[in-house]
């Protein structure tokens, strides 16, 4: 196991992330923030809550997605739906979908199909804390970043919440 980014650099990559998202939006009141159940929920929770103390505690909007039933591959861990909070409808909005890693690009394919459902964003960005550039599927790039990493196939990368790092194993 290594660390790639321990719990100081995590916070600091946080507080970057959500400077970087405030100050690349014109009006934050046509911007919905969605992050992707289960593992984009953590990162954008943290993200939310900085952009509400960068920004005087105006809480942008914000929802979860559920992409299980839009998935192209079948996993055990993945068959038990979480909760879609999604309110409001996306249509004519800027929609900034927020994962934890980016790794073939599947997940984001389905979050993409998932959001038809809420209405025709007019433009969708995708903010990931890890941007692992190999191995990618699709053709899926993230417009922000926490950490860019070179990896093998064969190695795993996991944010762990509860001791606040992002590890390769």
């Amino acid at each position: 196991m290594q660390i790639l980014l321990s719990t100081e650099q995590l916070h600091l990559t946080i507080k970057r992330l959500s400077l970087q998202l405030i100050e690349n939006q014109a009006d934050m009141a046509d911007v919905v923030f969605v992050g992707i159940q289960p593992r984009g929920v953590q990162i954008g929770n943290r993200i939310m809550e900085a952009i509400a103390a960068s920004t005087g505690g105006n809480s942008p909007q914000y929802g979860l997605l559920d992409i299980t039933f839009y998935r192209d591959d079948i996993r055990e861990e993945l068959h038990e739906a979480k909760e879609t909070t999604i309110t409001q409808s996306i249509e004519g909005k800027k929609v900034i979908l927020i994962d934890d890693v980016l790794y073939t690009g599947r997940t984001i394919r389905a979050a993409l199909d998932a959001l038809q459902d809420f209405g025709r964003p007019q433009k969708v960005e995708l903010c990931v804390l890890v941007n692992r550039r190999f191995n990618r599927e699709l053709p899926i790039q993230p417009d922000y970043y926490g950490i860019a990493i070179d990896t093998k196939p064969n190695q795993k990368v996991k944010v762990e919440w509860d001791r606040e790092e992002v590890v390769i194993y």
